[in-house]
Protein backbone atom coordinates (compact mmCIF):
# COMPACT_ATOMS: atom_id res chain seq x y z
CA UNK A 1 0.00 0.00 0.00
CA UNK A 2 1.11 3.77 -1.28
CA UNK A 3 -0.87 6.20 0.49
CA UNK A 4 0.04 9.85 -0.66
CA UNK A 5 -1.29 12.49 1.84
CA UNK A 6 -1.15 15.86 0.23
CA UNK A 7 0.06 18.94 2.39
CA UNK A 8 -2.95 20.62 2.51
CA UNK A 9 -4.81 18.30 3.80
CA UNK A 10 -2.24 17.98 6.67
CA UNK A 11 -3.27 19.48 10.19
CA UNK A 12 -2.11 23.52 10.67
CA UNK A 13 -1.37 25.49 13.30
CA UNK A 14 -0.06 29.14 12.81
CA UNK A 15 1.09 30.74 16.25
CA UNK A 16 3.03 33.55 14.67
CA UNK A 17 6.42 32.50 15.37
CA UNK A 18 5.43 29.05 14.15
CA UNK A 19 4.17 27.98 11.38
CA UNK A 20 3.10 24.27 12.20
CA UNK A 21 1.85 21.82 10.12
CA UNK A 22 1.14 18.11 11.59
CA UNK A 23 1.16 14.93 9.37
CA UNK A 24 -0.36 12.54 12.40
CA UNK A 25 -2.37 14.19 15.77
CA UNK A 26 -0.59 16.78 17.74
CA UNK A 27 -1.93 19.01 20.08
CA UNK A 28 -4.97 20.78 18.81
CA UNK A 29 -5.12 18.77 15.62
CA UNK A 30 -6.82 15.28 16.11
CA UNK A 31 -7.59 13.02 12.60
CA UNK A 32 -8.93 9.53 14.25
CA UNK A 33 -7.18 8.17 10.77
CA UNK A 34 -3.75 9.59 11.30
CA UNK A 35 -3.06 9.02 15.16
CA UNK A 36 0.28 7.27 14.23
CA UNK A 37 1.47 4.92 11.48
CA UNK A 38 3.38 1.58 13.09
CA UNK A 39 5.33 3.37 16.01
CA UNK A 40 5.59 6.82 14.18
CA UNK A 41 3.48 8.98 16.40
CA UNK A 42 4.44 12.81 15.25
CA UNK A 43 5.72 14.15 11.79
CA UNK A 44 5.78 18.17 12.58
CA UNK A 45 6.86 20.73 9.42
CA UNK A 46 7.96 23.69 11.32
CA UNK A 47 8.42 27.37 10.59
CA UNK A 48 9.89 29.23 13.17
CA UNK A 49 10.65 32.69 13.32
CA UNK A 50 13.87 34.12 13.46
CA UNK A 51 15.10 34.95 17.07
CA UNK A 52 12.22 32.81 18.47
CA UNK A 53 11.31 29.11 19.56
CA UNK A 54 9.85 26.84 22.04
CA UNK A 55 11.00 27.22 25.81
CA UNK A 56 11.68 24.84 28.68
CA UNK A 57 9.48 22.02 28.23
CA UNK A 58 9.33 18.38 29.27
CA UNK A 59 9.26 15.31 27.50
CA UNK A 60 9.65 11.21 28.51
CA UNK A 61 9.54 7.97 26.67
CA UNK A 62 9.72 9.12 23.19
CA UNK A 63 12.70 9.28 20.60
CA UNK A 64 12.51 12.83 19.18
CA UNK A 65 14.53 12.99 15.98
CA UNK A 66 15.01 17.18 14.59
CA UNK A 67 16.15 17.02 10.94
CA UNK A 68 16.76 20.67 9.91
CA UNK A 69 16.42 21.58 6.50
CA UNK A 70 16.97 25.25 6.49
CA UNK A 71 18.53 27.72 8.96
CA UNK A 72 19.51 26.19 12.38
CA UNK A 73 18.42 25.30 15.83
CA UNK A 74 19.93 25.80 19.31
CA UNK A 75 18.98 23.27 21.89
CA UNK A 76 19.66 23.26 25.48
CA UNK A 77 18.12 20.53 28.04
CA UNK A 78 18.35 19.62 31.98
CA UNK A 79 20.74 17.13 31.27
CA UNK A 80 23.18 20.26 30.54
CA UNK A 81 23.98 19.48 26.82
CA UNK A 82 23.82 22.37 24.46
CA UNK A 83 23.96 22.54 20.89
CA UNK A 84 23.45 24.12 17.24
CA UNK A 85 22.45 22.06 14.59
CA UNK A 86 22.17 23.46 11.13
CA UNK A 87 20.57 22.72 7.63
CA UNK A 88 21.00 19.28 6.51
CA UNK A 89 22.17 17.88 10.09
CA UNK A 90 20.48 16.23 12.27
CA UNK A 91 19.74 15.98 16.00
CA UNK A 92 18.25 13.07 18.62
CA UNK A 93 16.67 13.28 21.99
CA UNK A 94 15.75 10.27 23.71
CA UNK A 95 13.51 11.39 26.32
CA UNK A 96 13.26 7.80 29.00
CA UNK A 97 12.32 9.26 32.41
CA UNK A 98 12.27 12.74 31.52
CA UNK A 99 14.29 15.63 30.22
CA UNK A 100 13.54 19.15 29.76
CA UNK A 101 14.41 21.24 27.15
CA UNK A 102 14.54 24.40 24.96
CA UNK A 103 14.70 24.85 21.25
CA UNK A 104 14.93 28.41 19.44
CA UNK A 105 15.96 30.03 16.17
CA UNK A 106 18.85 32.02 17.37
CA UNK A 107 19.33 33.22 13.90
CA UNK A 108 18.57 36.23 11.88
CA UNK A 109 16.81 34.60 9.30
CA UNK A 110 13.16 31.75 9.52
CA UNK A 111 14.55 27.95 10.36
CA UNK A 112 12.45 25.21 8.72
CA UNK A 113 12.54 21.59 9.78
CA UNK A 114 10.97 18.23 10.20
CA UNK A 115 10.57 16.58 13.66
CA UNK A 116 10.04 12.98 14.58
CA UNK A 117 8.83 11.54 17.15
CA UNK A 118 9.00 7.81 17.72
CA UNK A 119 7.63 5.47 20.28
CA UNK A 120 10.72 3.92 21.96
CA UNK A 121 10.71 0.04 22.43
CA UNK A 122 11.94 0.58 26.52
CA UNK A 123 10.45 2.73 28.55
CA UNK A 124 12.17 4.19 31.64
CA UNK A 125 15.50 4.62 30.47
CA UNK A 126 18.17 7.10 30.98
CA UNK A 127 17.69 9.95 28.72
CA UNK A 128 19.97 11.18 26.15
CA UNK A 129 20.89 13.76 23.36
CA UNK A 130 22.95 13.91 20.40
CA UNK A 131 23.57 15.74 17.19
CA UNK A 132 25.69 15.36 14.12
CA UNK A 133 26.03 16.69 10.61
CA UNK A 134 25.40 14.66 7.44
CA UNK A 135 26.64 16.04 4.28
CA UNK A 136 23.96 16.53 1.44
CA UNK A 137 26.50 15.24 -0.93
CA UNK A 138 26.98 12.11 0.97
CA UNK A 139 23.05 11.18 0.19
CA UNK A 140 23.61 11.65 -3.87
CA UNK A 141 21.88 9.31 -5.63
CA UNK A 142 21.42 6.88 -2.17
CA UNK A 143 19.31 6.85 1.23
CA UNK A 144 22.12 7.25 4.22
CA UNK A 145 20.75 6.64 7.85
CA UNK A 146 20.36 9.26 10.06
CA UNK A 147 19.45 7.92 13.04
CA UNK A 148 18.78 4.03 13.96
CA UNK A 149 17.96 1.45 16.68
CA UNK A 150 19.96 -1.16 15.08
CA UNK A 151 23.48 -1.98 15.84
CA UNK A 152 24.96 -2.61 12.64
CA UNK A 153 23.70 1.05 11.63
CA UNK A 154 27.08 2.23 14.08
CA UNK A 155 27.37 5.78 12.43
CA UNK A 156 24.47 6.74 12.62
CA UNK A 157 23.06 8.59 15.45
CA UNK A 158 21.60 6.04 18.20
CA UNK A 159 17.86 5.78 18.99
CA UNK A 160 15.65 2.95 21.07
CA UNK A 161 13.53 1.78 18.76
CA UNK A 162 13.75 -0.37 15.80
CA UNK A 163 13.64 1.91 13.22
CA UNK A 164 15.75 4.19 10.91
CA UNK A 165 15.74 7.31 9.76
CA UNK A 166 17.06 7.75 6.20
CA UNK A 167 17.68 10.82 4.00
CA UNK A 168 18.68 11.23 0.16
CA UNK A 169 19.31 13.48 -2.38
CA UNK A 170 18.55 12.77 -6.07
CA UNK A 171 19.01 14.18 -9.22
CA UNK A 172 16.20 14.81 -11.89
CA UNK A 173 15.37 11.51 -13.47
CA UNK A 174 17.34 9.53 -10.85
CA UNK A 175 15.90 6.55 -8.84
CA UNK A 176 16.50 4.73 -5.89
CA UNK A 177 15.03 1.68 -5.25
CA UNK A 178 14.46 0.68 -1.62
CA UNK A 179 13.89 -2.71 0.06
CA UNK A 180 11.93 -3.31 2.78
CA UNK A 181 9.54 -6.63 4.07
CA UNK A 182 5.46 -6.24 3.98
CA UNK A 183 5.59 -5.78 8.21
CA UNK A 184 7.72 -2.75 8.39
CA UNK A 185 5.79 0.90 8.59
CA UNK A 186 6.93 3.53 6.75
CA UNK A 187 6.87 7.17 6.29
CA UNK A 188 8.63 9.49 3.69
CA UNK A 189 8.46 13.84 2.45
CA UNK A 190 10.30 14.91 -0.04
CA UNK A 191 11.37 18.04 1.62
CA UNK A 192 12.07 19.52 -1.75
CA UNK A 193 11.84 18.88 -5.05
CA UNK A 194 8.73 16.00 -6.84
CA UNK A 195 9.03 12.88 -6.65
CA UNK A 196 7.01 8.94 -7.74
CA UNK A 197 7.36 6.18 -5.29
CA UNK A 198 6.58 3.65 -8.21
CA UNK A 199 3.34 5.28 -9.71
CA UNK A 200 2.16 7.41 -7.02
CA UNK A 201 3.17 11.46 -7.52
CA UNK A 202 4.24 13.49 -4.89
CA UNK A 203 5.43 16.68 -4.27
CA UNK A 204 7.43 18.82 -1.42
CA UNK A 205 6.27 18.63 1.64
CA UNK A 206 3.24 15.65 0.88
CA UNK A 207 3.80 12.74 2.61
CA UNK A 208 3.72 9.27 1.31
CA UNK A 209 2.67 6.35 3.56
CA UNK A 210 3.99 2.94 2.78
CA UNK A 211 3.37 -0.53 4.19
CA UNK A 212 3.08 -4.01 2.98
CA UNK A 213 5.69 -4.36 0.36
CA UNK A 214 8.93 -5.69 0.10
CA UNK A 215 10.58 -2.57 -2.37
CA UNK A 216 9.67 0.63 -4.03
CA UNK A 217 11.27 2.95 -6.31
CA UNK A 218 11.62 6.53 -5.81
CA UNK A 219 12.13 8.09 -8.87
CA UNK A 220 12.87 12.54 -8.93
CA UNK A 221 10.93 14.30 -11.36
CA UNK A 222 13.09 17.14 -10.22
CA UNK A 223 15.99 17.56 -7.90
CA UNK A 224 14.79 16.49 -4.35
CA UNK A 225 16.00 16.06 -0.66
CA UNK A 226 13.78 13.11 0.10
CA UNK A 227 13.80 12.24 4.68
CA UNK A 228 12.02 8.76 5.41
CA UNK A 229 11.12 6.95 8.80
CA UNK A 230 11.10 2.80 8.24
CA UNK A 231 9.89 1.70 12.22
CA UNK A 232 7.89 -1.24 13.14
Amino acid sequence: MIEVRKFETLGAANHGWLDARHHFSFAGYHDPARVHWGNIRVWNDDTIAAKSGFPAHPHNDMEIITYVREGAITHRDSMGNEGRTEAGDVQVMSAGTGVTHSEFNLEDEETRLFQIWIIPDERGVEPGWGARPFPRDERAGRFVTLASGFAEDGDALPIRTKARVLGATLRAGESVTYRTTPDRHLYLVPATGEIRVDDQPARARDGVAITGLDRFTLTAVEDSEIVMVDAA
